[in-house]
């Protein structure tokens, strides 16, 4: 339930771009169609919007072992589609938004993603996005350690495995911020 939404609170939206928008188990065209209310309704308050998009190839995290003893890739580069980091058609940015590029899960983590929000005088931030339980977790664990206030939006998020969406939904975010749905945030920014 959502008690409050910060004065200055961004929208951050997690990894919504053709090579990870697909294959969920919540339909990505709900999810999709809930975050761009979520922008719409953020740009007519004149609040930020950040777009995070993911491009791993180099990471460190790829060269580390994993299960089985092997690394996701050796020499740390992926052979990605030409579009993979493209925000899905849907997202339109615009030159006020806040644009992200990321390697790893954690939209913080060697960006100037705190910089953007600091700069903005941000106190509060509303995630949402794809995969629930890698890039919006991991963004969010961060982002309790900077001190935001978080609220998630559990109907503009999903991810490809339904165990590890509903572990995070009802075990992790409610120890790290307020959840609620899509038409509850628009409903706070209106008061």
């Amino acid at each position: 339930m959502i008690t409050k939404i910060d004065e200055k609170t961004a929208l951050v939206l997690i990894d919504l771009q053709k090579g990870i928008a697909k294959d969920t188990v919540h339909p990505v065209a709900d999810v999709i169609r809930n975050a761009v209310k979520l922008i719409d309704a953020f740009r007519k308050r004149s609040l930020p919007v950040v777009l995070v998009t993911v491009n791993p190839s180099g990471a460190r995290f790829l060269k580390c072992r994993i299960e089985g003893g092997k690394s996701i890739s050796p020499t740390g580069e992926m052979a990605l589609p030409e579009d993979f980091a493209d925000l899905v058609p849907e997202i339109e940015p615009l030159a006020s938004d806040i644009q992200i590029r990321k390697r790893t899960w954690n939209a913080f983590f060697e960006t100037d993603l705190h910089e953007q929000l600091q700069k903005h005088g941000v106190t509060g931030i509303v995630l949402g996005g794809i995969s629930t339980s890698i890039g919006v977790e991991g963004t969010a664990r961060a982002a309790s350690e900077f001190g935001y206030n978080q609220t998630f939006v559990v109907d503009a998020m999903s991810d490809k495995i339904l165990e590890a969406h509903d572990c995070t939904v009802n075990y992790i975010f409610p120890r790290l911020g307020e959840l609620g749905t899509t038409a509850e945030v628009i409903q706070h920014l209106e008061l």
